[in-house]
């Protein structure tokens, strides 16, 4: 079970990627295409060409997490369209939701917390 929390560093890939692909191709097309650092603990986020699944990676310190999640019935109801830039960020509600095959633009979120002075 993957534990999500509001201060993970979420980037969702916009361009769809290849499932053939294993770990260590995902890592170096972090690397080399999307140019952030694997390493970094970031959740990397990925889907398939039809939208039935996606690929999540994160490193945690210690070793690389590889998730799968293919979905029963449907497709993703959501996912980024912009040329320019290659990731976009996620809130960690946005992706629960995101995974749940919503749509996280059209959720309705609190305000996040916030110290009180």
């Amino acid at each position: 079970m993957l534990q999500l929390v509001p201060q993970m560093r979420i980037l969702v890939a916009v361009e769809r990627l290849d499932f053939r692909k294993g770990l260590d191709s995902i890592i170096s097309y972090c690397k080399q295409q999307l140019k952030e650092d694997p390493f970094s603990g970031a959740l990397f986020i990925f889907r398939n060409r039809t939208g039935t699944a996606v690929k999540i990676i994160c490193y945690d310190g210690v070793g690389y997490y590889l998730i799968f999640r293919r979905f029963s019935r449907g497709k993703l109801a959501w996912w980024p369209h912009t040329s320019e830039l290659p990731l976009q960020p996620l809130a960690a509600q946005q992706l629960a939701v995101l995974l749940a095959q919503g749509n996280p633009l059209n959720a309705a979120f609190p305000e996040d917390w916030r110290k009180i002075g």
